[in-house]
């Protein structure tokens, strides 16, 4: 069977996975000659509800992408069969990246206005590039900063509880799942239960098991028996098939009678937060798996009622980014070639203008925290202490960036988190983070917002 039906799909295959607008405007742009270089930036123009920041993810699968895109055979019939014309197809036939690329490292904290990615291109080659980069920085970038804002309550409030995803079986769609797994653990997760994103990203895997094995037995007894007699030490048992109390006493007398260690017990259902008081009466020190419902504002509440665990599997909330499933990720022209130079270019559209030209961002710190963020023109020299964040990706079509691996990113991720203020990490309004305009790009905007509106009269 064709992986790819269950969406699977490799970087090679993701040709035409763009929106067709992209693909009119670059035909139109290849027809008219019209090929200047142009500057697209990936940014928030406002942070979801209750985040303070945004945890920046998914370049490498947009490396990937930039690396192997090919218009192959079939790409090519069926573009045909769509009324392109043969000049635009031959071009694409031979597609290939020439521009730069720059970004913010996953792992990273990002904030308003502030440049995720930044690609500078002959417009056909940036233009084809932005409904897969921000499907993949969008929804990573989501998933990602849920699971950091998971962990941090962790860290914050907990006593090194662990974090697993089980969310791929409310993912919207096989792919989702996957990236989400990946995503949660840049954000700061011990683990997963999609054995694919073991096998793909080396992210540890983890289970239990499901009430269905409960339910096929005669009764939880025999359940948990045939469960000891299988895995002997340490395993897991569900135990709220029926009652949560009984079930626990039953999987402390099965491991016991058969002389295995217990490993552990899963809360699945309930008032979590008492039952698992009553169920570390009953299991000492064997671990708490609690799971159903599970986000950043329950695990708060968690601790706050004094709830015992050793670890949490967070599903729905996570894969889904349920309180906030949109990102608002935009890829926005920034600057475009006239008279060979680059010329800064913006949208004057209410609410959604954006600020012109290549873009550095700078990082303040002082006493070991982040101070606050200046977002400039690139190239400009800055009176501020802060290094630059964004990082050459491409040069010359070339990739000169060797992405870290993932346990890497994942620290990377709570190193910027714990050297941002507590304050801008609150579960519930946090305080904004201070993002400074710098004096030249505010000038630059003016000028650009004049001269478009004189172009324009």
């Amino acid at each position: 069977m064709n992986q790819s039906t269950f969406g699977h799909i490799g970087p090679g295959d993701l040709s035409l996975f763009t929106d067709r607008y992209e693909l009119t405007m670059m035909e139109g742009y290849h027809d008219t000659d019209h090929v200047p270089t142009a500057t697209f930036s990936v940014y928030f123009r406002r942070l979801p509800p209750d985040r303070g920041y945004a945890i920046a993810a998914g370049l490498e699968q947009v490396i990937d992408y930039v690396e192997t895109i090919e218009f192959g055979e079939s790409a090519i019939e069926f573009l045909t069969d769509q009324g392109f014309g043969d000049g635009f197809l031959s071009y694409l036939e031979s597609f290939e990246f020439t521009g730069e690329m720059r970004a913010l490292p996953e792992g990273t904290p990002v904030f308003p206005n502030e440049p995720l990615l930044e690609v500078t291109a002959p417009i056909l080659e940036a233009q084809l590039f932005e409904t897969l980069v921000l499907n993949q920085v969008g929804f990573q970038t989501l998933v990602a900063t849920k699971a950091a804002r998971m962990a941090d309550v962790v860290r914050r409030r907990g006593d090194g509880q662990a974090l697993v995803d089980f969310g791929s079986r409310r993912a919207h769609g096989t792919d989702a799942g996957l990236k989400a797994a990946r995503a949660a653990y840049v954000g700061g997760f011990d683990g997963t239960s999609n054995v694919l994103a073991g096998e793909r990203f080396g992210v540890p895997t983890h289970g239990t098991m499901a009430h269905s094995w409960v339910q096929s037995f005669d009764t939880e007894r025999d359940a948990f028996d045939a469960f000891a007699d299988a895995y002997g030490d340490d395993a897991t048992y569900l135990v709220d098939t029926y009652d949560t109390v009984r079930g626990t006493e039953r999987a402390v007398a099965a491991t016991a009678d058969r002389d295995v260690r217990l490993g552990g017990v899963r809360l699945d259902s309930g008032d979590l937060i008492e039952l698992s008081k009553d169920v570390h009466g009953i299991v000492g020190d064997a671990g708490i798996v609690v799971s159903s419902g599970v986000d950043e504002y329950f695990l708060r509440e968690f601790f706050d009622r004094g709830g015992v665990a050793t670890a949490f599997g967070p599903g729905t909330a996570l894969t889904t980014s349920k309180d906030a499933p949109d990102s608002g990720v935009v890829y926005k022209l920034t600057a475009v070639e006239r008279d060979r130079a680059s010329s800064p270019s913006m949208k004057l559209s209410p609410g959604k203008v954006t600020y012109p030209g290549r873009k550095e961002v700078y990082r303040v710190e002082r006493d070991g925290s982040y101070r606050y963020d200046v977002l400039a023109r690139r190239g400009k020299r800055l009176e501020v202490t802060g290094e630059p964040r964004l990082t050459t990706v491409f040069e010359n079509g070339s990739c000169v960036y060797t992405p870290p691996d993932l346990g890497s990113i994942r620290e990377r991720t709570r190193r910027e988190l714990e050297t941002l203020p507590p304050r801008h990490r609150r579960v519930r309004e946090p305080e904004t983070y201070d993002v400074r305009i710098s004096d030249g790009l505010e000038t630059v905007t003016r000028e650009t917002e004049h001269a478009i509106r004189e172009r324009e009269r």
